[in-house]
């Protein structure tokens, strides 16, 4: 993930949308990517990168400088993930969903790159049961690389609350993966 200069982000404040442009090639890949692995729907994913630019532009003049600014984007993005996984009732996997996981998981091939829809799937079956926020910060942990002091300015949550959500989650998706037959009772 490549780190905007303070150049290109003075350009946006001043209204450049060439400057704009380059920020949005620049983050967009991140933004699709947490998104799809938050709402596990593509079009979905698809309209959460767009508000999300719709909003870094609008509200670009109070980006604070002293903060990395593709935390504030991710900010942006996490916040309407969890916005959309409020107001939509979730979809949990269908067996079509379980099959392509087991192929996946199945899978011994570690350069094998996924396809939007088998992520779709695998995050459906693996994050089904998940709260809200525990699948906020196991996607910016496990999903997305993130550090808990990046993850704490992403969420607002403190370091324990994060460890807790993270432990959560693994239980959960740990228990999911023995009800599907991987790994041991």
């Amino acid at each position: 993930m490549q780190q905007i200069e303070s150049d290109i982000i003075s350009r946006c404040r001043r209204g450049d949308k060439g400057a704009f442009r380059y920020v949005v090639q620049n983050c967009q890949g991140m933004v699709y990517s947490l998104s799809l692995k938050m709402l596990a729907d593509v079009e979905e994913a698809k309209d959460v990168v767009q508000d999300t630019f719709i909003k870094v532009w609008q509200n670009m003049t109070s980006y604070d400088d002293r903060y990395s600014f593709n935390t504030w984007v991710y900010t942006i993005a996490s916040r309407l993930c969890l916005d959309r996984l409020r107001k939509v009732r979730p979809i949990g996997p269908t067996e079509v969903d379980e099959r392509i996981f087991e192929t996946v998981a199945d899978d011994s091939d570690p350069e094998r790159q996924l396809e939007s829809s088998e992520w779709v799937s695998v995050i459906k079956v693996m994050a089904d049961e998940l709260s809200g926020k525990q699948k906020l910060v196991f996607t910016l942990s496990q999903l997305e690389g993130l550090d808990t002091a990046q993850i704490t300015e992403i969420t607002g949550l403190d370091a324990d609350q994060i460890k807790s959500n993270l432990y959560a989650a693994k239980k959960n998706i740990r228990e999911r993966l023995i009800q599907m037959g991987y790994g041991k009772d």
